[in-house]
């Protein structure tokens, strides 16, 4: 994909400038931050803001509060942290358009910043609602794109306000962008993908787009059940995504014309109830009333062997119930293993981050994407609306 017009190049010293960033964190029981490092991604461009002299809006949703003001999803600790890691006050205005955004629009200083409360407090944010998104392009004179996981969402703050403004790539944005392209042009080959998580429904274009492009795709976690059962697979009380069976089937005749090769598991760690230990059962006959629930060790080495001769690996979603420790293994040992492989590894989309840190195999990765489901339609080759507004570079 051609790179963005870069906020590198934008002169905005004076000028107040709208930023979207994503701090959408996960959060404590409590409502403190418990993993920041969207927030820490963000930095690099908003201190080049800060010491740019920008007056800095910052815009922002966190959870799902359906268009409504709701304390459980303010962005309070979100700043918090964020002035923590500035090492200046950030002040949060109790509303997005009102009153209180104004005034601290207003009250902004060079070098300074305001966070805008939960754009999602807001129904217009959702439905990019030209009112609203307008509203929002009336309290700074340039926009910077920075929030990479909410760039495929045709939403006021990632289409609606670009659209009215002169906008700009952030310097997190430039660098997913730079970094995902790697897996669309000039691969380095073999490329191989490692898919797992759930839902074929909501998995199969992706699956569908590496077909041609890549030369292996491994399947784990509840996403091969299906592939499994079309081929006459008995995974014993192990559930099965309903509806997707001919989809299945379509997708591994096309993988056959297209001389993708599909890896499917050869056995399973299985739950056995009432037991706390795991045990191993064949992928084509779990016995009855048992629940597959991760890769087993063949299958571990055969998926490995592919990996140890790749150049390029794609890693999307756990291979087992990797939150379990008893089905952990699966996950964390095959891709333990990239650590001493050489070419271009990456990791994207949903958990997988944070999958990946918990597992301690986040080292093995030469980029993390902080986009979810952005980065996996980037990946796709799909057109995003987020990132089509910002100027070519």
């Amino acid at each position: 994909m051609a790179a963005k017009r870069s906020v590198a190049s934008a002169d905005v010293r004076g000028r107040r400038v709208v930023v979207r960033v994503d701090f959408n964190v996960p959060q404590t029981e409590t409502g403190a931050v418990a993993d920041d490092r969207r927030i820490l991604e963000a930095l690099d461009t908003l201190r080049h803001l800060r010491d740019s002299g920008a007056r800095s809006i910052l815009l922002s949703h966190l959870g799902r509060p359906k268009g409504r003001p709701d304390p459980k999803y303010s962005l309070k600790p979100v700043v918090d942290r964020l002035s923590g890691y500035l090492g200046q006050p950030v002040p949060l205005a109790s509303d997005v358009i009102g009153p209180s955004a104004h005034r601290e629009v207003d009250a902004l200083r060079d070098g300074g910043f305001v966070m805008l409360e939960n754009l999602r407090f807001d129904p217009g944010e959702e439905a990019n609602d030209p009112v609203f998104a307008k509203a929002l392009a009336d309290l700074g004179e340039l926009f910077v794109e920075e929030a990479f996981g909410t760039v495929h969402r045709a939403h006021a703050s990632t289409v609606g306000v670009p659209q009215r403004l002169p906008s700009y790539a952030g310097f997190l944005v430039e660098k997913e962008i730079r970094e995902l392209s790697r897996l669309l042009d000039a691969v380095d080959h073999p490329y191989v993908a490692v898919l797992g998580g759930a839902k074929v429904a909501d998995k199969l274009p992706l699956l569908k787009s590496f077909l041609g492009r890549v030369d292996s795709i491994l399947i784990g976690g509840a996403l091969c059940f299906p592939f499994l059962a079309v081929q006459g697979a008995d995974l014993g009380a192990t559930a099965v995504e309903p509806g997707v069976s001919e989809a299945a089937r379509e997708f591994l005749r096309s993988a056959k014309e297209r001389k993708t090769e599909v890896v499917l598991p050869e056995d399973f760690l299985v739950e056995v109830p009432g037991r706390s230990e795991a045990e191993a059962s064949p992928a084509m006959q779990v016995p009855a009333g048992r629940y597959a629930r991760d890769i087993g060790p063949a299958t571990r080495d055969r998926f490995f062997s592919y990996l140890a001769e790749s150049r390029t690996v794609f890693w999307n979603g756990p291979l087992g119930l990797a939150e379990d420790t008893r089905f952990a293994p699966g996950t964390r040992e095959v891709l333990a293993g990239l650590g001493s492989v050489g070419g271009f590894h990456v990791a994207a989309g949903g958990d997988s981050a944070r999958v990946a840190e918990e597992l301690g195999v986040a080292q093995v990765f030469q980029y993390i994407s902080t986009g979810g489901g952005a980065a996996l339609e980037f990946v796709q080759g799909a057109e995003l609306p987020g990132l089509s507004v910002i100027p070519d570079a």
